[in-house]
């Protein structure tokens, strides 16, 4: 079957598939990565819908603080499960063909799903700002109304940049190699990958994929500085540790979601690694999104109590 067709006199071919690389391993040592791979996917899944219907259930967890982390856990959700089942079955059965249209599909809800994230970790970072700043307009400032606000902003947001990055790299040409440096179809690889004049979409994702990315993370640390100085200008230490306690899981997930993203997105095409970015990119596609309800969890004693309450009411049930 060929995956490259001829388009006649222009010289040009139409790619039908891809060929999604993945990592370039010992084919003996892939059952042991499918193996970690599942682990960790089926924890993600597990770790996340813990705290979906965690949200969900307890109401001490009816907080707009919680009705956004269930919502960043459902993201995460789905965000793992755009390039897991594939990048797992590629490992069980060696079969890394992606149609035209499928690695178009995984692209727009990856990037869809990614940019949502960015945009609703600024929002959380919004909620601490809130809370902490102006804890006497908390109510009014995060607000359902304003939390269901910023959620469809958000979601608005990251589907726009999507559709604009997706429908500019699939309308370049691909005639030279059908094969993806990489174990999902993301925008560098596929950039590298085109025989077309790149500079537009390279100058477009950088504008808006780039400029929503630096505009979020350039928000989420003014709302910092702003907690800060706020924290700071309470008397008792003991009142300064808890009050920042708060933010320590959300500034943990940026530090980590932002860094890899950054990393990726915003270097000189020229300075790409493809063997980095698969690194970089299991690391904000795969394990974050399974340490996130850990990281969340960890010390958190609203969610350890809710836990402990969900295990109680279950041991009790008739």
């Amino acid at each position: 079957m060929d995956l490259i067709k001829p388009l006649g006199r222009q010289n040009h071919t139409s790619v039908t598939e891809f060929v999604l690389l993945g990592f370039s391993i010992d084919p003996k040592k892939q059952s042991l990565l499918f193996v970690l791979g599942l682990l960790v996917y089926l924890l993600t899944l597990a770790g996340n819908l813990a705290i979906i219907v965690l949200v969900w259930l307890d109401q001490c967890l009816q907080t707009p603080m919680y009705f956004l982390l269930g919502n960043l856990s459902f993201i995460e959700i789905c965000y793992t499960s755009t390039t897991a089942p594939k990048m797992l079955w590629d490992l069980l059965l060696g079969d890394k063909t992606i149609s035209f249209i499928g690695c178009a599909l995984q692209m727009y809800f990856f990037v869809t799903l990614g940019g949502t994230e960015c945009l609703l970790l600024l929002a959380m970072a919004y909620d601490r700002y809130a809370a902490i700043c102006h804890p006497l307009h908390y109510t009014l400032l995060m607000s359902q109304k304003v939390c269901r606000g910023l959620l469809a902003c958000s979601w608005a947001i990251g589907n726009i940049n999507s559709i604009i990055n997706t429908a500019l790299v699939f309308s370049l040409d691909f005639c030279q190699s059908n094969e993806i440096d990489h174990f999902l179809c993301d925008i560098p690889p596929l950039l590298q990958l085109s025989c077309s004049d790149i500079s537009v979409s390279q100058l477009v994702t950088f504008n808006i994929s780039g400029g929503n990315m630096i505009g979020a993370f350039g928000l989420i640390l003014l709302s910092y500085i702003l907690i800060v100085f706020s924290v700071l200008k309470i008397r008792t230490a003991q009142g300064r540790i808890k009050a920042f306690s708060t933010c320590v899981s959300h500034l943990t997930v940026v530090s980590i979601f932002y860094g890899t993203l950054m990393y990726t997105y915003l270097r000189p095409s020229s300075s790409h690694s493809m063997e980095q970015d698969r690194l970089v990119a299991v690391l904000y596609t795969i394990i974050t999104p399974m340490l996130n309800p850990l990281i969340y969890s960890f010390r958190n004693k609203e969610v350890q109590g809710a836990v402990r309450r969900a295990l109680n009411k279950d041991r009790w049930s008739p």
